[in-house]
């Protein structure tokens, strides 16, 4: 991979300003104090909030104490997605600081799954880095590591650890050099109608990757490695809550397909008109990548910890 190590640092020590309020018909023992905290975009919500949990727990009484949950603006935040994605997608055009909601009780079962434990996290977590590995490298890579390497990557995410995590990240980021990069680009597009509308029927278990159909594939690599899967079952035309299909990073020419290319082809209702209205942001990490950055390279830079580029399409500002 180019050697871009400033923004890979960049990526990983974006933080955002939160404010977390304990749901008002939840207090009893006492009023609670809101909790200040900088997330990490990169992590995920179960493995960075034991310190909230903690500060509220003081203001219930032990018996109503049940499995913690989040909430913004009504909306139950999924705690497999990272937290920079769910920002991007619900809150990027509000104000500072993200204002997120505590609950112990009442627990949404149609909207969320369980977290029984931050190794529920870890599983959810490693089944991303190789669903994403199967796409790049056919798992090769993925499966050359020792098990020591797995747990590296998982304790380089969980205690915030740039220099730990990268030095095995960076393998995965990697490509025989008479290739212009990876086999496909593991990414998942997400937009912002139609979140409400998830539902989960339970555990369920898919192949590698929600679009990685039997008819895309070659006789050789229909029959992917199953990995459990929390995103399943929505009500909307597309059966899924992203958009996830193959795409190579180089066309058939050898010229590197861009952000735009991309868009064009699997949702080009987020570009614009050349002579039109600006209503769609195209955004990662929070900024909006311009469409002619080639794919390779935002890749290998502003993928998530999960090796997945997490695209979010959110209407335009109007203010």
């Amino acid at each position: 991979m180019t050697d871009d190590k400033d923004v890979l640092r960049d990526v990983w020590f974006g933080r955002i300003p939160t404010c977390f309020t304990l749901y008002q018909d939840e207090i009893t023992e006492r009023e609670a104090e809101p909790y200040y905290l900088l997330l990490p975009r990169v992590s995920y919500l179960t493995l960075v909030t034991d310190k909230v949990k903690k500060h509220f727990q003081k203001a219930l009484r032990q018996e109503d104490v049940s499995e913690i949950w989040f909430e913004y603006e009504g909306t139950p935040l999924k705690w497999h997605y990272p937290i920079g994605l769910l920002f991007d997608l619900l809150a990027s055009s509000s104000a500072l600081p993200w204002n997120i909601t505590v609950h112990f009780k009442s627990f949404p079962e149609k909207d969320l799954l369980h977290c029984p434990s931050k190794d529920a996290v870890e599983a959810h977590f490693m089944s991303c880095m190789k669903e994403a590995d199967a796409l790049k490298h056919k798992s090769q890579v993925i499966n050359e590591m020792q098990k020591k390497d797995h747990k590296q990557l998982w304790m380089g995410l969980q205690n915030d650890r740039f220099d730990q995590f990268w030095a095995i990240n960076r393998k995965l980021m990697e490509y025989p050099p008479e290739e212009n990069g990876f086999r496909y680009i593991p990414f998942r597009i997400y937009q912002k109608l139609g979140l409400s509308t998830l539902y989960y029927p339970g555990t369920m278990q898919t192949k590698v990757g929600l679009e990685l159909r039997e008819r895309d594939l070659p006789a050789s690599e229909r029959y992917l490695p199953a990995y459990a899967s929390p995103v399943l079952g929505i009500k909307t035309t597309t059966e899924r809550p992203f958009i996830q299909k193959l795409f190579r990073p180089v066309a058939a020419d050898g010229q590197l397909h861009t952000l735009g290319d991309l868009l064009k082809e699997v949702c080009p209702s987020a570009i614009t008109p050349e002579d039109g209205e600006k209503k769609n942001q195209v955004m990662i990490h929070g900024i909006e990548p311009m469409l002619e950055t080639p794919l390779q390279w935002l890749s290998e830079h502003l993928s998530y910890p999960d090796n997945f580029l997490h695209i979010s399409i959110v209407p335009q500002p109007t203010d």
